[in-house]
């Protein structure tokens, strides 16, 4: 599971998840797109997206590319 369905899964969309981590709804576009390499996302960015989805930070980058 990559980070669209964390994020699906969670019932939340880009802009309210932009809103719970504090990260850029077009940067969460661009990971979810494939314009961002997943892999290579901050630590930082990484963690708060996981607090937020309640995965673990690995789990961001299940199923990339789809």
């Amino acid at each position: 599971m990559g980070l669209k369905q964390l994020r699906q899964r969670a019932g939340l969309t880009q802009v309210k998840l932009a809103k719970l981590t504090g990260i850029a709804q077009t940067t969460l576009s661009g990971y979810e797109t494939g314009r961002y390499d997943v892999h290579s996302m901050t630590l930082d960015n990484a963690l708060r997206l996981s607090r937020a989805l309640e995965c673990r930070p690995d789990e961001l980058t299940d199923g990339y590319p789809e």
